[in-house]
């Protein structure tokens, strides 16, 4: 028995059942607001209601790369995870004290087969703004891209280097 069988909403009825089922909505008002709600569903997700995402959430997190921030009292390293681009796929820039790395994907994967021929394209982009904790020496900036890891160095500006340590007292 195909799993099809087992979910109502989605299995095919004759006509002859069909009109049973439009005697029995008029006399269980549930019976029609489920099967109604089962509709919504399927107009919605385009397939049944029990995976109602396929495989559509399996590139969420390639679109929101992974970034850590750390600082030193020279400089500022920002690194980015970004798996399968490549260096000419990314941007960074700097602006008021906002870094903003931004990039593309675009893949095409093709298979041919003796009966068949399939092409499947997808595309993607992000766009992450970490706003900076000092004042950074824009000019002197640097962004090394290896093996998918991106590693942005910002050297700090003079004044930003020097940090005073304010005396705690307690009362």
């Amino acid at each position: 028995m195909p799993i099809t069988d087992l979910i109502p909403w989605r299995k095919k009825e004759p006509v002859e059942q069909a009109e049973d089922r439009l005697s029995l909505r008029t006399e269980h008002p549930m019976l029609t607001f489920q099967q109604e709600m089962n509709r919504l569903f399927d107009a919605f997700f385009g397939r049944s209601a029990l995976e109602p995402f396929g495989t559509f959430g399996e590139g969420w997190d390639a679109f929101s790369p992974r970034m850590d921030l750390s600082e030193t009292d020279q400089e500022i390293v920002v690194t980015a995870d970004l798996p399968g681009l490549d260096d000419e796929d990314i941007d960074v820039s700097l602006s008021h004290g906002v870094l903003t790395v931004s990039g593309e994907k675009k893949q095409e994967k093709e298979e041919k087969g003796r009966n068949y021929h399939r092409v499947e394209r997808s595309h993607g982009s992000f766009r992450r703004s970490i706003p900076l904790p000092c004042e950074v020496d824009d000019g002197k900036g640097d962004a090394v891209f290896q093996q998918g890891v991106l590693t942005i160095t910002l050297p700090k500006k003079g004044d930003a280097r020097t940090r005073k340590r304010i005396a705690v007292k307690a009362r």
